[in-house]
């Protein structure tokens, strides 16, 4: 009996959890979506300050394109699918991407 106690802890050292990979969000910019609507998404959707938001906003604006966070593969999807249907209910053609980091 001890031995297959002995066996499965040396099982069970083995096995090691990965951590989930993490993907970023990218907001890319336009000349149709206002900076309004890009900081309402920033603080409803991906739970940023306002302060925050603006800066990320800025950052879309001057850059061309900004990071609005990093998650887990299947959170920056639900994300991105809410921001962008929301959008297009507003009638704005705003732009998501989601990269590996």
């Amino acid at each position: 009996m001890e031995r297959e106690g002995a066996l499965s802890q040396k099982t069970r050292e083995k096995i090691k959890v990965k951590k989930p990979k993490q993907y970023k969000v990218i907001m890319h910019n336009d000349d149709y979506t206002s900076m309004q609507f890009v900081i309402e998404v920033l603080v409803r959707i991906f739970n940023k300050k306002l302060e925050e938001a603006e800066k990320i906003m800025l950052d879309v604006h001057k850059a061309g394109k900004g990071i609005a966070g990093i998650y887990s593969y299947d959170i920056a999807m639900t994300k991105v699918n809410t921001a962008m249907g929301w959008a297009k209910e507003e009638g704005f053609p705003f732009k998501l991407s989601v990269e590996e980091v």
